[in-house]
């Protein structure tokens, strides 16, 4: 089968996929981390892998830039190739002073002013959470690669150069860092009874100014990988 986006056979994704937004660095995971891996998908450019690691078979696929994006990737994922678990792994901006350069953040719930949700008539937006178990398993994974991480809530915003900066309100609530991708794929994941997880790692901070370059973010951040890597074997 093919959707639009996507000229994948059916049976060609494994059960987990992992969801870099970049097409390179889905490259770079899958060329790095995954044996045998093999394209199952180019269209539009965003590069879709399939292989095993450790054993186990796992997916590799770009997302794109934010919610819209995600929204359609991890949509056809879910309903038309029978994903069971998308992980995104990808880079975030640190909201809370406690984040620093390169600090890996689990995403237990994320908070949007998107419309996203309002396609499904509710009376008031619907939490976006992640998945429990895999939250779980992600945990483990990362105690046994001795990795600290942290735990919390990411703000998913639709802008990315944002006129009026409200980052110090979301201070104020505890969120620790803001991307573009988390609460799509939550929803997404609710909606099909999935599971879903954010792990980002933090590659600029505002309130210091520091940033990581272009191909920093593209080809680094391999412990965020690792972690992602070793939860995909523990869904098996």
């Amino acid at each position: 089968m093919s959707t639009p986006h996507n000229n994948a056979n059916k049976g060609d994704f494994a059960k987990t996929v992992l969801m870099p937004g970049d097409p390179l660095r889905a490259k770079f995971i899958a060329e790095s981390f995954i044996e045998n891996a093999k394209l199952v998908s180019e269209v539009r450019g965003m590069f879709a892998y399939t292989g095993n690691y450790k054993g186990v078979p796992v997916s590799v696929m770009a997302s794109g830039m934010g919610m819209p994006s995600m929204g359609i990737y991890s949509y056809e994922l879910f309903a038309f190739y029978d994903v069971e678990n998308i992980i995104r792994i990808g880079t975030a901006g640190a909201i809370s002073e406690s984040l620093h350069l390169r600090d890996i953040v689990f995403g237990l719930a994320s908070c949007t002013a998107s419309s996203y949700a309002d396609q499904y008539g509710l009376p008031c937006r619907p939490a976006a959470a992640a998945s429990y178990t895999l939250l779980k398993n992600a945990d483990s994974a990362a105690e046994k690669l001795g990795k600290t991480v942290h735990v919390g809530t990411l703000l998913c915003t639709d802008v990315f150069y944002e006129e009026n900066s409200s980052l110090a309100e979301w201070r104020k609530m505890n969120v620790l860092a803001t991307e573009m991708e988390s609460a799509a794929l939550y929803y997404n994941a609710a909606r099909f009874g999935k599971n879903a997880l954010c792990i980002c790692t933090i590659s600029d901070c505002p309130i210091t100014g520091e940033e990581c370059s272009a191909q920093e973010r593209q080809n680094t951040f391999n412990d965020m990988v690792r972690i992602a890597l070793d939860t995909a074997v523990l869904m098996k």
